[in-house]
């Protein structure tokens, strides 16, 4: 299924029900699909390979969405937080495109005549005056593509076909079943996978999409008072700053709001454990999935949360920590480096396989022989199915031919009451090869514990393999824009 027809469905089930709020701006369900029909009409006239995006969440970013989807080729959203060499080098990779957003500065990087260059404004106002587009044929070929993050070289290509994400979309969510009062806030940026798949979940189940294009505490509780939203999806970063805003006495009506979803990297259970505290009424569901998977591929819902927060099992309150079971269209299995599978609580790579799993890049599919995709995160799985994330497999501490996780010394580390952020990476040795070092942060008004008093911390806890040789004080550790902790810098401070 093309994913145009998600919205074309929506538009004639409900036509008048408001599917998106942005910036003042509003579109019923039948004015966003028939706009979609004139972002089509425009992006084939253009004679484009690509509709790029290099703005902010928008309309126009919905519009080149599913304008894209139904030209029939493939929406490329570009992170414009990229540096100028870098966003260049991506621009020369998808020329001819209609790129929308910032058309000054895509204009500087790339000044090739063969792509159409509009403003927001402009496109939004060309779709909404063009016709519908005539005969048209969109197919079923690549949906989306993203560029991954390239921490270890050039970005790739990362190939989402409309297969991969209609699977998720009908696995995952029930044709209109939003309620009237439904409101979703979308916060994550539009070139992430998270915010796609918030747009396409949203339009199937007819809910209105309230788009907040930057985000800070301050402008997201104001909208979640002002808009009346239900349901929201956040980082752990964009957790932590809300409920600090709350404490910090920023005014705010959350009482509408009766679902929050977070994902996009590890959540510390001292802060899920705050939220839970503050937002007693709010379901909570921990989402983990990747850009190569369309998403979302385990969960942690409503009830194992609570579960886990009233019980005094520690194996059941850890579980708060975890990322919850594989979704029921998912198979999920852990591999040692021989690719044996793993039994509970053994540390591996994941490798995943479903219909939604694209494992696909322009430069070469990554899915194995039979179909599994490994996702080069590393974790392990309990007794009882749920899954706990320990980094990326590439992270692994290599001490003396050991592998040590660093998740599992950051969990230890956290539970110090004067340290408020961890994070644990490999760092040279003359006898191990590699050691263990940690970067802290310590909580307001503590003092940084003693170096003896760390190890011996993790030592009580772990093995004394674990024990770090070095140990960094620093004021914040370094994140991108969806909570991801960036290790590779890390292990930079320390030389390595």
């Amino acid at each position: 299924m093309n994913i145009a027809l998600f919205l074309e469905m929506a538009a004639q089930a409900a036509p008048e029900r408001t599917a998106l709020v942005c910036d003042g701006a509003r579109f019923t369900y039948a004015e966003l699909f028939a706009a979609a029909q004139g972002a089509a009409s425009t992006i084939r006239q253009s004679g484009a390979e690509y509709v790029a995006l290099l703005d902010e969440s928008s309309e126009a970013a919905v519009l080149a969405l599913f304008g894209a989807a139904l030209a029939g080729v493939p929406y490329v959203p570009l992170n414009y937080r990229l540096a100028d060499p870098d966003l260049a080098a991506l621009l020369a990779r998808i020329t001819p495109c209609l790129l929308v957003g910032d058309a000054a500065r895509a204009g500087t990087l790339c000044e090739d005549p063969a792509n159409t260059l509009l403003e927001r404004a402009a496109f939004v106002a060309a779709a909404r005056a063009a016709p519908p587009l005539e005969d048209a044929d969109p197919g079923l070929g690549v949906a989306v593509q993203l560029f991954t993050s390239g921490t270890t070289g050039a970005p790739k290509a990362a190939i989402l076909r409309h297969t991969n994400l209609s699977s998720y979309v009908i696995g995952t969510v029930e044709f209109g079943s939003a309620e009237d009062d439904m409101a979703r806030l979308v916060t994550v940026p539009p070139y992430h996978i998270a915010g796609i798949a918030a747009l396409l979940t949203s339009i199937y189940a007819q809910c209105r999409i309230v788009l907040l294009p930057a985000f800070t505490p301050e402008s997201w509780l104001d909208l979640v008072a002002r808009e009346k939203v239900t349901h929201a999806f956040v980082v752990p970063t964009m957790l932590a700053r809300v409920v600090e805003a709350i404490r910090a006495g920023t005014p705010g009506d959350v009482s509408s709001l009766r679902a929050l979803s977070y994902g996009g990297g590890k959540m510390p259970r001292e802060l899920i454990e705050a939220a839970l505290d503050l937002f007693p009424e709010t379901a909570f569901t921990n989402a983990y999935g990747l850009t190569e998977t369309s998403s979302t591929i385990a969960l942690l819902g409503p009830e194992d949360h609570r579960a886990a927060k009233a019980s005094e099992d520690p194996k059941v309150r850890a579980r708060l920590a975890s990322v919850g079971r594989p979704l029921p269209t998912i198979e999920l299995e852990i591999r040692d480096e021989d690719g044996t599978v793993l039994g509970p609580n053994q540390a591996g790579e994941i490798f995943v396989r479903g219909e939604q799993v694209s494992g696909e890049y322009k430069e070469r599919s990554a899915l194995t022989p039979d179909g599994w995709f490994p996702t080069r995160d590393a974790g392990y799985l309990d007794e009882e199915g749920y899954l706990f994330l320990s980094g990326r497999a590439d992270d692994v501490i290599v001490r003396g031919g050991e592998n040590i996780s660093p998740g599992e010394i950051e969990d230890v580390l956290l539970t110090h009451p004067a340290i408020a952020d961890a994070c644990a990476t490999g760092v040279p040795s003359l006898e191990w090869g590699e050691a263990v070092g940690i970067a802290i942060v310590t909580a307001p008004d503590c003092d940084c514990p003693p170096h003896d008093e760390l190890c011996q911390l993790v030592r009580a806890r772990l093995r004394s393999s674990r024990v770090p040789e070095r140990t960094l004080v620093v004021e914040t550790l370094p994140y991108n824009e969806m909570g991801k902790l960036l290790r590779r810098e890390v292990k930079g401070w320390f030389g390595a």
